[in-house]
């Protein structure tokens, strides 16, 4: 199937690793260009190895939002447009909710859902004005259900689909599509810890009805339907890929 993605720019933070890599490269070899974003320059480097034709690459810090916000610009000078941006970037520090102050949850909500925030509000004079666009949030399974340890998170995961529902609500007679994402357990550097011991893996693969926990790249085709004109008319979406954790009592 030609899901019509040649030739489209697509901006996809966190492009470093785990989801936010196999996204890039997804999107690439669906035909578009990308500009992966990401802290590490080592990480970017081998990202733009894999597709240089279609890859560029750019270091920011998702805490500093007026870098983040010049990231539309920077896809427009590497490709002439833009097309789709992917807000895939996030932290999670785990720990007990008395114990996590005010400035780490300032810095979760500048990262999780600030920084995304800031990347639409730039995009959206150029989306705009072509009259198409779409936004695709990376959240989590833990902004829908809440997990122990993990406050912060879920609640700026919660937040970021919210946001997501209520600026589809607004844009989408612009044209302009905003979807999410709401992965659940997978196999990124996230969940060393979890894959690094074998009891505790199997504790949580009990919890999950497919009994594996996903693989990065699973997430790719699902994020280019999302960027695709095929997708026009799904707006306002929370799409979850968790093997069934969620669907059971």
């Amino acid at each position: 199937m030609d899901l019509g993605l040649e030739g489209r720019v697509a901006i996809v933070t966190g492009a470093g690793r785990g989801l936010g890599r196999a996204a890039a490269l997804a999107l690439a070899g669906e035909g578009a260009r990308v500009l992966g974003v990401a802290r590490s320059a080592e990480q970017l480097q081998s990202l733009q190895a894999e597709a240089p034709e279609a890859i560029a690459v750019a270091e920011c810090d998702m805490r500093d939002l007026d870098a983040v916000a010049a990231l539309p610009g920077r896809a427009l000078e590497a490709f002439g447009g833009l097309d789709v941006i992917v807000n895939n970037a996030g932290i999670a520090p785990a720990g007990s909710f008395v114990d996590q102050d005010d400035e780490l949850w300032r810095e979760v909500f500048e990262v999780n859902v600030f920084a995304p925030v800031a990347l639409a509000r730039a995009a959206a004079e150029h989306f705009r004005a072509q009259g198409a666009g779409k936004v695709i949030n990376i959240a989590s399974l833990s902004g829908i259900l809440g997990k122990a340890s993990l406050v912060a998170y879920s609640a700026s995961k919660g937040a970021l689909l919210q946001m997501t529902k209520a600026l589809a609500a607004e844009w989408a007679r612009d044209g302009i599509q905003v979807n999410a994402i709401a992965p659940g357990a997978f196999e990124t550097a996230a969940q060393a810890a979890v894959l690094e011991d074998p009891e505790t893996m199997r504790r949580r693969l009990r919890k999950i009805p497919a009994g594996r926990m996903g693989e990065s790249e699973e997430i790719g085709p699902l994020i280019c339907l999302l960027a695709s004109p095929t997708s026009n008319f799904i707006t306002g979406a929370v799409m979850v890929a968790d093997g069934g954790e969620s669907s059971k009592l």
